[in-house]
Order: C-alpha cells, then structure tokens, then sequence
C-alpha cells in the first residue's frame, strides 16, 4: 500500500535528516512511501492568522496531491491537525471539495497513530543512551488524541519515558503566536524548559519540529548545551 508523505515545510527546510527516519520507519513497516515532490505548506499559518483564501489555496493543492494514497502521514501533530480537522471548515461551503476531503480525512495520520495502530510496527529494542522525557504537543494531542502511541513506541525500544511535569502544557511555540506574543511565549518555554530539568532526563522526545526548534532554542540561549531535543522518529530510527 502506498503511503503519502506529508513532510512538512520545518522538515523539508530545517531538519530533512527527521524525514528520512520517517520514512525509514515507514518502509520497515512494509508500505510504499511517496514523497510528492511539489508540496508545500499545509496552510495552518495563514490559517491561524485569519488569511481564510490564502489558507483554502493551499489546503486545495494538498489535497489534489494526496487524494490518491491509500494513507497519508504527517510527522507533526500541528500540520497532521491542520489536514485532518480544520480542512472541514476551509471546505465547508462546496460540497464536491467536502465529499473528496472526506475520503481523504480518514486516511490522515499522524506518524506515531499510523506506525502503532495501523502499521502495527514491532521495533528491535536498542541501545539508546540516557533517560529520556516526553512533550506532548498541543494539536497532536488536543486535535489527534495522540498520547498512548509515542510512549509505546518508545516502550516496544526499551526506552522508558520519567515523565514531567506539566508533560501536556504548550511550550509556547504556537507558530505565529510566538511572534506575536513573544514575552508570553518567553515565559511559558521557560517553564517548559525547568520541568524539563526537573525531570532529570537529558534527551526530551517529541512529534513536532516547531516546538524541537522552540524548547532547544530556549535551552541553548539559556546555557544549556547538552540536554537534547529529539524528534521521536530519531530515537525509534537508532539502531535499525
């Protein structure tokens, strides 16, 4: 079966090594991956800051990109949240965009959902040094529901997750929020960052680039140079 590939703009742009770990765990788990050498962004910026047109433009071309897989899949719980929730409203007045949309809403995923409960990958355990701590992203669990599945993931490696505090709170990134409102964002990244510590991990594993880029950059401008900043397809990749 074929699997597209939704990588991401952060991916694609900022750290590419992310998607070929994704694809590698894809292909392990015995699906065709593809790639779709024309996508872009997904649309959530111009979504959130209220730019509907520009917004359903791009919503419009994923779709005509992807309508043809049997599954499609999103390293990122904001992007994953913006394709397989929030298209519903850009597509709401045109029935015919509504009716191919919903064919195509039911086979998007998140990457963690789709490896566990549809791929039903079964990992080697490895060797992966120090404890680590796990940060739920906002959309991909507030949007996604998706909790259980990175942890088990992690647990089929034989890497146990010491859990933080405040494990589900933002980190403050929010994409154009963190612009906008950047003391806010300061504020709520450090706290982040000191449950973090707290925890006594040094690697913090997530799902999402834009919150990766947001807590390691707080980390490092704060002095801290050896904590890492994973995403969870890194960790599961290591050793195959």
């Amino acid at each position: 079966m074929r699997v597209g590939l939704f990588v991401t703009c952060l991916v694609d742009l900022m750290r590419p090594e992310i998607g070929f770990s994704v694809i590698k765990l894809i292909e392990r788990a015995g699906f065709e991956v593809v790639v779709p050498p024309a996508q872009t962004c997904c649309g959530q910026p111009a979504y959130n800051s209220g730019e509907r047109a520009l917004a359903r433009d791009l919503a419009e071309k994923t779709l005509r990109e992807f309508e043809q897989f049997d599954y499609v899949v999103v390293p990122s719980g904001s992007c994953g949240g913006m394709i397989g929730v929030h298209y519903a409203d850009l597509f709401r007045d045109d029935p015919d965009l509504m009716n191919r949309y919903g064919r195509v809403q039911a086979k998007v995923h998140e990457l963690t959902d789709f490896l566990l409960n549809v791929a039903k990958i079964e990992l080697p355990r490895g060797e992966f040094a120090g404890p680590v701590t796990y940060h739920d992203s906002c959309s991909g669990l507030r949007e996604l529901g998706v909790k259980e599945a990175p942890r088990a993931l992690l647990a089929q490696k034989g890497i146990a997750v010491t859990e933080m505090k405040g494990c589900e709170h933002c980190c403050g990134f929010g994409g154009t929020f963190a612009i906008k409102y950047g003391n806010i964002s300061t504020a709520i990244v450090d706290e982040k960052c000191e449950n973090i510590r707290a925890s006594g991990a040094d690697t913090v594993v997530l799902g999402d680039l834009g919150c990766i880029l947001n807590i390691e950059g707080r980390l490092r401008r704060t002095g801290d140079t050896t904590t890492r900043v994973m995403h969870i397809a890194q960790v599961l990749t290591e050793g195959l």
